[in-house]
Protein backbone atom coordinates (compact mmCIF):
# COMPACT_ATOMS: atom_id res chain seq x y z
CA UNK A 1 0.00 0.00 0.00
CA UNK A 2 1.08 3.66 -0.62
CA UNK A 3 2.26 6.29 2.08
CA UNK A 4 0.31 8.78 2.60
CA UNK A 5 1.96 12.08 3.89
CA UNK A 6 0.24 13.13 7.28
CA UNK A 7 -1.68 16.08 7.30
CA UNK A 8 0.15 19.32 8.12
CA UNK A 9 3.21 17.59 8.10
CA UNK A 10 6.39 19.17 6.56
CA UNK A 11 7.70 17.47 3.98
CA UNK A 12 11.78 17.84 4.30
CA UNK A 13 13.12 19.78 1.61
CA UNK A 14 15.70 17.12 0.83
CA UNK A 15 12.68 14.34 0.47
CA UNK A 16 10.77 17.28 -1.89
CA UNK A 17 13.97 17.49 -3.89
CA UNK A 18 14.16 13.66 -4.22
CA UNK A 19 10.47 13.53 -5.51
CA UNK A 20 11.62 15.73 -7.87
CA UNK A 21 14.44 14.18 -9.26
CA UNK A 22 12.33 11.04 -9.44
CA UNK A 23 9.24 12.63 -12.14
CA UNK A 24 12.31 13.75 -14.33
CA UNK A 25 12.32 10.96 -17.12
CA UNK A 26 11.70 11.08 -21.34
CA UNK A 27 11.11 14.82 -20.88
CA UNK A 28 14.46 15.76 -19.08
CA UNK A 29 16.27 13.14 -21.42
CA UNK A 30 14.49 14.39 -24.55
CA UNK A 31 15.39 17.87 -23.59
CA UNK A 32 18.97 17.70 -23.08
CA UNK A 33 19.15 15.47 -26.36
CA UNK A 34 17.73 18.86 -28.39
CA UNK A 35 21.10 20.07 -27.58
CA UNK A 36 23.46 17.47 -29.29
CA UNK A 37 26.46 18.01 -31.66
CA UNK A 38 24.43 19.43 -34.06
CA UNK A 39 22.56 22.32 -32.08
CA UNK A 40 25.74 23.31 -30.69
CA UNK A 41 27.08 23.49 -33.94
CA UNK A 42 23.95 25.70 -34.84
CA UNK A 43 23.73 27.72 -31.93
CA UNK A 44 27.65 28.49 -32.04
CA UNK A 45 27.30 29.13 -35.79
CA UNK A 46 24.20 31.58 -34.51
CA UNK A 47 25.89 33.76 -32.31
CA UNK A 48 29.33 33.78 -34.18
CA UNK A 49 28.14 34.57 -37.29
CA UNK A 50 25.20 37.05 -36.35
CA UNK A 51 26.31 38.13 -32.43
CA UNK A 52 23.27 38.73 -30.71
CA UNK A 53 21.35 39.35 -33.69
CA UNK A 54 19.29 35.83 -33.76
CA UNK A 55 18.47 36.03 -29.57
CA UNK A 56 14.97 37.15 -30.93
CA UNK A 57 14.17 33.77 -32.36
CA UNK A 58 14.34 32.20 -28.59
CA UNK A 59 11.33 33.55 -26.88
CA UNK A 60 9.46 32.72 -30.43
CA UNK A 61 10.85 28.93 -30.17
CA UNK A 62 10.63 28.04 -26.72
CA UNK A 63 6.52 28.00 -26.28
CA UNK A 64 6.56 26.23 -29.57
CA UNK A 65 8.75 23.74 -28.24
CA UNK A 66 7.06 23.13 -24.89
CA UNK A 67 3.79 22.75 -26.69
CA UNK A 68 5.04 20.14 -29.20
CA UNK A 69 6.82 18.33 -26.81
CA UNK A 70 3.73 18.18 -24.14
CA UNK A 71 1.56 17.16 -26.78
CA UNK A 72 3.75 14.10 -27.73
CA UNK A 73 4.24 12.71 -24.26
CA UNK A 74 0.75 13.07 -23.47
CA UNK A 75 0.35 11.21 -26.97
CA UNK A 76 2.55 8.16 -25.61
CA UNK A 77 0.81 8.54 -22.01
CA UNK A 78 -2.84 8.34 -23.11
CA UNK A 79 -2.43 5.58 -25.39
CA UNK A 80 0.18 3.42 -24.40
CA UNK A 81 1.67 3.40 -28.17
CA UNK A 82 3.79 5.18 -30.20
CA UNK A 83 3.50 7.77 -33.05
CA UNK A 84 4.13 5.35 -35.88
CA UNK A 85 1.57 2.62 -34.19
CA UNK A 86 -0.87 5.15 -33.35
CA UNK A 87 -0.75 6.10 -37.31
CA UNK A 88 -0.70 2.51 -38.04
CA UNK A 89 -4.16 2.27 -36.53
CA UNK A 90 -6.19 5.51 -37.46
CA UNK A 91 -4.24 6.96 -40.93
CA UNK A 92 -3.89 5.99 -44.29
CA UNK A 93 -0.80 3.84 -45.17
CA UNK A 94 0.49 7.00 -47.03
CA UNK A 95 0.90 9.20 -44.38
CA UNK A 96 2.28 6.21 -42.20
CA UNK A 97 5.00 5.59 -44.39
CA UNK A 98 5.72 9.40 -45.20
CA UNK A 99 6.36 10.06 -40.82
CA UNK A 100 8.66 7.19 -40.85
CA UNK A 101 10.50 7.62 -44.18
CA UNK A 102 11.24 11.40 -42.96
CA UNK A 103 12.05 10.69 -39.70
CA UNK A 104 14.31 8.05 -40.22
CA UNK A 105 16.21 9.79 -43.46
CA UNK A 106 16.40 12.74 -40.88
CA UNK A 107 17.63 10.80 -38.29
CA UNK A 108 20.39 8.88 -40.11
CA UNK A 109 22.09 11.98 -41.70
CA UNK A 110 21.80 13.34 -37.43
CA UNK A 111 23.69 10.05 -36.42
CA UNK A 112 26.53 10.41 -39.42
CA UNK A 113 26.72 14.14 -38.16
CA UNK A 114 26.87 13.72 -34.68
CA UNK A 115 29.27 10.93 -34.76
CA UNK A 116 31.50 12.96 -36.55
CA UNK A 117 31.71 15.69 -34.25
CA UNK A 118 32.38 13.75 -31.43
CA UNK A 119 35.37 12.19 -33.60
CA UNK A 120 36.67 15.92 -34.35
CA UNK A 121 36.54 17.02 -31.28
CA UNK A 122 38.48 13.97 -29.66
CA UNK A 123 41.13 15.00 -31.98
CA UNK A 124 41.67 18.23 -30.72
CA UNK A 125 43.02 16.07 -27.00
CA UNK A 126 44.30 13.12 -29.47
CA UNK A 127 45.99 12.44 -32.89
CA UNK A 128 43.96 9.54 -33.43
CA UNK A 129 42.71 9.05 -36.46
CA UNK A 130 38.88 10.38 -37.67
CA UNK A 131 37.75 6.88 -38.91
CA UNK A 132 39.33 4.74 -35.94
CA UNK A 133 37.37 7.44 -33.89
CA UNK A 134 33.78 7.36 -35.31
CA UNK A 135 33.99 3.91 -35.86
CA UNK A 136 35.07 3.55 -31.79
CA UNK A 137 31.77 5.79 -30.98
CA UNK A 138 29.12 3.95 -33.42
CA UNK A 139 30.59 0.93 -31.54
CA UNK A 140 30.06 2.22 -28.21
CA UNK A 141 26.75 3.83 -28.72
CA UNK A 142 25.36 0.69 -30.26
CA UNK A 143 26.94 -1.63 -27.14
CA UNK A 144 25.34 0.60 -24.96
CA UNK A 145 22.11 0.38 -26.39
CA UNK A 146 21.61 -3.08 -26.54
CA UNK A 147 23.63 -4.71 -23.77
CA UNK A 148 22.80 -2.26 -20.71
CA UNK A 149 19.25 -2.00 -19.27
CA UNK A 150 17.49 0.02 -19.60
CA UNK A 151 16.08 1.42 -16.10
CA UNK A 152 20.63 2.32 -15.73
CA UNK A 153 20.65 3.67 -19.41
CA UNK A 154 17.77 5.91 -18.54
CA UNK A 155 19.25 7.06 -15.48
CA UNK A 156 22.97 7.61 -17.08
CA UNK A 157 20.94 10.11 -19.67
CA UNK A 158 19.42 11.80 -17.24
CA UNK A 159 23.33 12.74 -15.81
CA UNK A 160 24.80 13.72 -18.80
CA UNK A 161 22.53 16.45 -19.03
CA UNK A 162 25.02 18.31 -16.71
CA UNK A 163 27.66 18.35 -19.51
CA UNK A 164 25.03 21.73 -20.53
CA UNK A 165 26.57 23.88 -17.60
CA UNK A 166 30.07 25.16 -19.08
CA UNK A 167 28.37 27.49 -21.57
CA UNK A 168 25.90 29.17 -18.43
CA UNK A 169 29.54 29.21 -15.89
CA UNK A 170 30.61 30.70 -19.39
CA UNK A 171 28.36 33.46 -19.73
CA UNK A 172 28.54 34.60 -16.45
CA UNK A 173 32.57 34.46 -16.33
CA UNK A 174 32.45 36.80 -18.82
CA UNK A 175 29.96 39.06 -17.43
CA UNK A 176 29.07 40.25 -20.85
CA UNK A 177 26.19 43.61 -21.19
CA UNK A 178 23.25 41.88 -19.98
CA UNK A 179 21.06 44.85 -21.05
CA UNK A 180 22.07 44.81 -24.46
CA UNK A 181 21.37 40.83 -24.28
CA UNK A 182 17.93 40.83 -23.25
CA UNK A 183 16.99 43.59 -25.06
CA UNK A 184 18.09 41.74 -28.26
CA UNK A 185 16.23 38.85 -26.37
CA UNK A 186 12.55 40.28 -26.35
CA UNK A 187 13.06 42.76 -29.18
CA UNK A 188 11.57 41.44 -32.36
CA UNK A 189 13.71 42.43 -35.14
CA UNK A 190 14.86 39.84 -37.93
CA UNK A 191 17.20 40.92 -41.01
CA UNK A 192 15.85 38.13 -44.01
CA UNK A 193 18.80 37.35 -46.11
CA UNK A 194 19.62 33.86 -47.08
CA UNK A 195 22.60 33.60 -44.49
CA UNK A 196 20.65 34.55 -41.19
CA UNK A 197 17.19 32.75 -42.85
CA UNK A 198 19.32 29.52 -42.77
CA UNK A 199 20.89 29.25 -40.00
CA UNK A 200 16.96 30.34 -38.25
CA UNK A 201 15.57 27.50 -40.17
CA UNK A 202 18.69 25.29 -38.21
CA UNK A 203 17.93 26.66 -34.89
CA UNK A 204 14.07 25.73 -35.29
CA UNK A 205 15.03 22.45 -37.00
CA UNK A 206 17.58 21.36 -34.01
CA UNK A 207 14.93 22.61 -31.68
CA UNK A 208 11.54 21.44 -32.84
CA UNK A 209 13.39 18.25 -34.13
CA UNK A 210 11.69 15.26 -35.76
CA UNK A 211 13.59 12.83 -33.73
CA UNK A 212 12.22 13.92 -30.65
CA UNK A 213 8.24 13.65 -31.51
CA UNK A 214 9.33 9.81 -31.77
CA UNK A 215 11.43 9.29 -29.15
CA UNK A 216 9.69 11.17 -26.40
CA UNK A 217 6.25 9.44 -27.35
CA UNK A 218 7.56 5.97 -26.86
CA UNK A 219 9.70 6.74 -23.77
CA UNK A 220 6.57 7.95 -22.06
CA UNK A 221 5.32 4.40 -22.89
CA UNK A 222 8.58 2.90 -21.36
CA UNK A 223 8.41 4.77 -18.33
CA UNK A 224 4.91 3.83 -17.86
CA UNK A 225 5.70 -0.06 -18.75
CA UNK A 226 8.85 0.14 -16.46
CA UNK A 227 6.65 1.65 -13.73
CA UNK A 228 3.85 -1.18 -14.27
CA UNK A 229 1.47 1.25 -15.70
CA UNK A 230 1.12 -0.34 -18.65
CA UNK A 231 1.77 -4.17 -19.78
CA UNK A 232 4.34 -5.08 -21.88
CA UNK A 233 1.79 -6.46 -24.07
CA UNK A 234 -0.01 -3.32 -24.36
CA UNK A 235 -3.28 -2.58 -23.34
CA UNK A 236 -4.48 0.54 -21.87
CA UNK A 237 -2.13 2.42 -19.61
CA UNK A 238 -2.98 3.23 -15.65
CA UNK A 239 -3.10 7.19 -15.68
CA UNK A 240 -4.03 9.54 -13.39
CA UNK A 241 -4.43 13.64 -13.17
CA UNK A 242 -1.38 13.74 -10.72
CA UNK A 243 0.69 11.74 -13.71
CA UNK A 244 -0.08 14.04 -16.71
CA UNK A 245 0.56 17.04 -14.01
CA UNK A 246 4.13 14.94 -13.27
CA UNK A 247 4.79 14.66 -17.16
CA UNK A 248 4.37 18.08 -17.70
CA UNK A 249 6.58 19.28 -15.13
CA UNK A 250 8.88 16.61 -17.08
CA UNK A 251 8.15 17.86 -19.84
CA UNK A 252 8.69 21.42 -18.92
CA UNK A 253 11.85 21.36 -17.23
CA UNK A 254 13.57 19.36 -20.10
CA UNK A 255 12.38 21.90 -22.88
CA UNK A 256 12.77 25.13 -20.07
CA UNK A 257 17.05 23.16 -19.73
CA UNK A 258 17.54 22.88 -23.75
CA UNK A 259 16.34 26.01 -24.76
CA UNK A 260 18.20 27.91 -22.10
CA UNK A 261 20.84 26.31 -22.35
CA UNK A 262 20.67 27.05 -26.43
CA UNK A 263 20.28 30.83 -25.49
CA UNK A 264 23.39 30.63 -23.49
CA UNK A 265 25.58 28.92 -26.20
CA UNK A 266 24.40 31.99 -28.79
CA UNK A 267 25.37 34.50 -25.79
CA UNK A 268 28.69 32.68 -24.97
CA UNK A 269 29.88 32.39 -28.67
CA UNK A 270 28.37 35.98 -29.62
CA UNK A 271 30.37 37.57 -27.08
CA UNK A 272 33.56 35.43 -27.21
CA UNK A 273 33.93 34.27 -30.97
CA UNK A 274 31.44 37.12 -32.56
CA UNK A 275 33.90 39.81 -30.82
CA UNK A 276 36.81 38.32 -31.14
CA UNK A 277 36.54 38.10 -35.14
CA UNK A 278 35.60 34.44 -35.68
CA UNK A 279 32.59 35.28 -37.34
CA UNK A 280 32.84 31.62 -39.38
CA UNK A 281 33.08 28.39 -37.43
CA UNK A 282 35.20 25.62 -40.03
CA UNK A 283 36.04 23.68 -36.93
CA UNK A 284 35.56 22.19 -34.00
CA UNK A 285 38.97 24.06 -32.73
CA UNK A 286 37.19 27.67 -33.59
CA UNK A 287 33.67 26.47 -31.47
CA UNK A 288 36.09 25.23 -28.53
CA UNK A 289 37.43 28.89 -28.51
CA UNK A 290 34.16 30.35 -26.67
CA UNK A 291 34.84 28.53 -23.47
CA UNK A 292 37.81 29.73 -23.28
CA UNK A 293 36.76 32.79 -20.46
CA UNK A 294 35.85 29.69 -18.96
CA UNK A 295 39.60 28.56 -18.06
CA UNK A 296 41.70 31.80 -18.73
CA UNK A 297 43.24 31.54 -15.41
CA UNK A 298 44.40 28.09 -16.12
CA UNK A 299 48.29 26.87 -17.96
CA UNK A 300 47.07 26.19 -21.23
CA UNK A 301 43.52 27.80 -20.91
CA UNK A 302 43.36 26.66 -24.86
CA UNK A 303 43.74 23.31 -24.27
CA UNK A 304 41.34 23.08 -21.00
CA UNK A 305 38.84 24.82 -23.00
CA UNK A 306 39.31 22.29 -26.19
CA UNK A 307 38.38 19.35 -23.08
CA UNK A 308 35.98 20.52 -22.00
CA UNK A 309 34.22 21.50 -25.23
CA UNK A 310 35.22 18.10 -26.09
CA UNK A 311 33.35 16.29 -23.06
CA UNK A 312 30.40 18.27 -23.60
CA UNK A 313 30.35 17.33 -27.31
CA UNK A 314 31.24 13.18 -26.53
CA UNK A 315 29.02 13.21 -23.65
CA UNK A 316 25.54 14.64 -24.98
CA UNK A 317 26.67 12.60 -28.60
CA UNK A 318 26.34 9.13 -26.85
CA UNK A 319 23.03 10.81 -24.98
CA UNK A 320 21.90 12.09 -28.31
CA UNK A 321 22.78 9.25 -30.97
CA UNK A 322 21.30 6.57 -28.88
CA UNK A 323 17.65 8.46 -28.67
CA UNK A 324 18.16 9.50 -32.82
CA UNK A 325 18.41 5.56 -33.37
CA UNK A 326 16.30 4.54 -31.22
CA UNK A 327 13.69 6.55 -32.39
CA UNK A 328 14.05 5.71 -35.91
CA UNK A 329 13.79 2.35 -34.37
CA UNK A 330 10.04 2.64 -33.03
CA UNK A 331 8.92 4.24 -36.11
CA UNK A 332 9.91 1.50 -38.30
CA UNK A 333 9.07 -1.69 -35.55
CA UNK A 334 5.81 0.01 -35.05
CA UNK A 335 4.99 0.25 -38.64
CA UNK A 336 6.11 -3.54 -39.36
CA UNK A 337 5.07 -4.64 -35.66
CA UNK A 338 7.55 -6.08 -34.04
CA UNK A 339 8.30 -6.08 -30.90
CA UNK A 340 10.07 -2.72 -29.48
CA UNK A 341 11.13 -1.27 -26.53
CA UNK A 342 14.52 -1.03 -24.48
CA UNK A 343 12.89 -2.37 -21.76
CA UNK A 344 13.13 -5.59 -23.44
CA UNK A 345 16.55 -7.79 -24.36
CA UNK A 346 18.27 -8.18 -27.09
CA UNK A 347 16.66 -11.90 -27.98
CA UNK A 348 13.20 -10.56 -27.23
CA UNK A 349 13.29 -7.63 -29.81
CA UNK A 350 15.52 -8.70 -32.82
CA UNK A 351 14.19 -6.70 -35.45
CA UNK A 352 14.24 -3.41 -33.33
CA UNK A 353 17.78 -3.09 -31.85
CA UNK A 354 18.70 -4.85 -35.78
CA UNK A 355 17.68 -1.08 -36.78
CA UNK A 356 19.19 0.57 -34.18
CA UNK A 357 22.27 -1.12 -35.31
CA UNK A 358 21.72 -0.34 -39.01
CA UNK A 359 20.76 3.15 -38.65
CA UNK A 360 23.79 3.99 -36.54
CA UNK A 361 26.14 1.95 -39.28
CA UNK A 362 24.45 3.64 -41.96
CA UNK A 363 24.93 7.16 -40.20
CA UNK A 364 28.33 5.88 -39.38
CA UNK A 365 29.13 5.80 -43.10
CA UNK A 366 28.27 9.00 -44.05
CA UNK A 367 31.27 10.56 -42.30
CA UNK A 368 33.29 8.67 -45.48
CA UNK A 369 31.94 10.90 -48.08
CA UNK A 370 34.57 13.66 -47.08
CA UNK A 371 32.47 16.06 -45.46
CA UNK A 372 33.21 18.73 -43.35
CA UNK A 373 31.68 17.73 -39.83
CA UNK A 374 31.14 21.10 -38.58
CA UNK A 375 29.14 22.10 -42.02
CA UNK A 376 27.47 18.27 -41.75
CA UNK A 377 25.44 19.24 -38.19
CA UNK A 378 24.56 22.51 -39.23
CA UNK A 379 23.07 21.34 -42.41
CA UNK A 380 21.13 18.50 -40.54
CA UNK A 381 19.62 20.80 -38.60
CA UNK A 382 18.52 22.77 -41.31
CA UNK A 383 17.06 18.91 -43.16
CA UNK A 384 15.43 18.50 -39.30
CA UNK A 385 13.61 21.74 -39.61
CA UNK A 386 12.49 21.15 -43.46
CA UNK A 387 11.32 17.39 -42.21
CA UNK A 388 9.51 18.65 -39.15
CA UNK A 389 6.33 21.05 -41.03
CA UNK A 390 4.83 17.56 -42.06
CA UNK A 391 5.29 15.53 -39.27
CA UNK A 392 3.77 19.07 -37.12
CA UNK A 393 0.46 18.30 -39.50
CA UNK A 394 0.45 14.66 -38.64
CA UNK A 395 1.08 15.33 -34.50
CA UNK A 396 -1.97 17.91 -35.18
CA UNK A 397 -4.32 15.74 -35.96
CA UNK A 398 -3.35 12.96 -33.65
CA UNK A 399 -3.43 15.20 -30.67
CA UNK A 400 -6.80 16.38 -31.27
CA UNK A 401 -8.59 13.40 -32.43
CA UNK A 402 -11.03 12.64 -29.67
CA UNK A 403 -11.26 8.53 -30.69
CA UNK A 404 -7.57 7.97 -29.83
CA UNK A 405 -7.04 10.46 -26.98
CA UNK A 406 -10.59 10.58 -25.39
CA UNK A 407 -10.84 13.14 -22.95
CA UNK A 408 -6.86 13.78 -23.06
CA UNK A 409 -7.01 15.82 -26.44
CA UNK A 410 -5.54 19.06 -27.26
CA UNK A 411 -7.17 21.73 -25.77
CA UNK A 412 -7.28 25.45 -26.85
CA UNK A 413 -4.05 26.36 -25.96
CA UNK A 414 -2.23 23.31 -27.06
CA UNK A 415 -3.89 23.17 -30.26
CA UNK A 416 -2.78 27.06 -30.31
CA UNK A 417 0.51 26.24 -29.62
CA UNK A 418 1.12 23.52 -32.35
CA UNK A 419 -0.54 25.28 -35.18
CA UNK A 420 1.63 28.45 -34.34
CA UNK A 421 4.58 25.88 -34.94
CA UNK A 422 3.33 24.42 -37.73
CA UNK A 423 3.01 27.68 -39.82
CA UNK A 424 6.08 29.19 -38.28
CA UNK A 425 8.40 26.66 -39.37
CA UNK A 426 6.05 26.14 -42.47
CA UNK A 427 6.81 29.91 -43.56
CA UNK A 428 10.44 30.10 -42.65
CA UNK A 429 11.03 26.75 -44.68
CA UNK A 430 8.88 28.47 -48.04
CA UNK A 431 11.09 31.35 -47.46
CA UNK A 432 14.36 29.86 -47.35
CA UNK A 433 13.58 27.61 -50.41
CA UNK A 434 11.97 30.54 -52.30
CA UNK A 435 15.51 32.56 -51.44
CA UNK A 436 17.48 29.14 -52.62
CA UNK A 437 15.66 29.01 -56.35
CA UNK A 438 15.40 32.82 -56.88
CA UNK A 439 18.48 33.92 -55.62
CA UNK A 440 17.08 36.70 -53.26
Amino acid sequence: MQKTEEPGKTIPNSNRFNRFIRILGPGLVTGAADDDPSGIATYSQAGAGFGFGLLWAFPLMYPLLLAVQESCARIGAVTGKGLAAILKENYSRRLLFLSVLLVVVANTINIGADLGAMAATTQLLMPIPFVFLAIFYAIVVILLEIFVPYKTYAHILKWLAIALLAYPVTAFIINPSWRAIFKETFTFHPKVNFESLYIFVGMLGTTVSPYLFFWDTSEVVENEISEHRLAEGGGIPRISKKFIHNLRIDNFVGMTLASVTAWFIVVVSASVLFKGGVTEINTAADAAKALEPLVQNFPNAGLVAKLIFSIGVIGLGLLAVPVLAGSASYAISETMGWKEGLHRKFRHATGFYAVITIATLVGLSLNFLGVDPIKALIFTAVFNGVAAVPLLFMIARVGNNEKIMGEHKNGPISNLGIRVTFSVMALAVFILFFALITGQ
